[in-house]
């Protein structure tokens, strides 16, 4: 275990330094709220089970009976909430010969600091891995994919057919991706896209694309759809993003992506009666996923 002693921080004991840098940075706002809904959990775990609907209605004749369907159970969801944590120590020299506060309040920050961007990372990554089979769902696919499976039989995909970067038409087809959305026996459903999430590369590129009065890169006088429908009014830049051309959109889906917190922040400081050194920790627990893959639509970029 390293403990922050008197030689750690040699010079916040004696006067003439005239600033400390590295630690007071701005920070962005919270991103990662817009990412997922959130809930609060009292469990070691939730589940969420999915079910497969009714068809629709076939023909009776005259004197037989009528045709009999059925619901079943579906892909189960499991959010397993996770403990993370995190801490120092100093010694109580370092802390009371402190000439700046730099080992004692400031570190004490600096932890806090470290809660909010892993917060950040955790809820980011559930993005950047969204192509990647190796982190899967409740069908045993990745979030994004054009093969998900429904219950009762075939598939679907939330994902462009063909790869493709940002740009008009790709989002126009993404809208009619997501207008084209089923339930698992095939009837159409009405999701709607919400928000368009994006890394800080492709912000200004967004900007033009959505906010131009006309259509962008055309010499005709043909109106911008996008803004004239009102389709994705809420640009999200998350800077914790890491795929530079991969772009989101999240729809109305109802138990989409979702965060379950099972407990909060939490920081204590205690002191050590033997060797009298202060013990400061930080945690929380929570879990990040997915549990109906209609809530976001996608791609990696060309």
């Amino acid at each position: 275990m390293a403990t922050m002693n008197t030689s750690t921080f040699a010079k916040a004991l004696w006067p003439g330094v005239n600033a400390w840098y590295g630690k007071s940075y701005d920070e962005y706002e919270v991103e990662v709220t817009k990412l997922f809904d959130e809930h609060k959990s009292s469990r070691n775990f939730e589940e969420d089970v999915g079910v497969s609907s009714f068809g629709l209605l076939t023909v009776k004749n005259e004197g037989q009976s009528y045709q009999m369907d059925s619901e079943k159970q579906g892909f189960t969801t499991r959010y397993r909430h996770v403990v993370y944590g995190l801490g120092f120590v100093i010694t109580r020299e370092a802390f009371e010969d402190d000439q700046y506060d730099i080992v004692g309040q400031r570190k004490a920050q600096g932890l806090a600091f470290s809660v909010r961007q892993t917060h950040e990372v955790l809820g980011a990554n559930v993005y950047n891995r969204a192509f990647n089979s190796s982190y899967t769902g409740g069908d045993g696919l990745e979030l994004l994919s054009d093969a998900h499976v429904n219950i009762a039989g075939g598939t679907w995909a939330n994902e462009l057919a063909t790869a493709a970067d940002l740009s008009e038409a790709s989002l126009e087809q993404a809208v009619m991706d997501i207008a084209g959305f089923t339930n698992d026996r095939g009837l159409k459903i009405a999701v709607r896209p919400k928000t368009l999430i994006i890394p800080k590369e492709l912000m200004f590129e967004a900007h033009r694309i959505l906010k131009a009065t006309k259509r962008t890169g055309e010499t005709s006088n043909d109106p911008n759809a996008l803004k004239d429908m009102g389709l994705l009014q809420e640009v999200i830049v998350n800077h914790y993003l890491t795929d530079t051309d991969a772009w989101f959109i999240r729809t109305n889906a109802p138990h989409g992506m979702k965060r379950f917190v099972r407990r909060g922040d939490e920081f204590g400081m205690e002191n050590d009666w033997d060797t009298e050194n202060a013990k400061f920790k930080a945690s929380f627990r929570e879990s990040f996923g997915w549990t109906d893959p209609r809530g976001l639509f996608g791609s990696p970029g060309a």
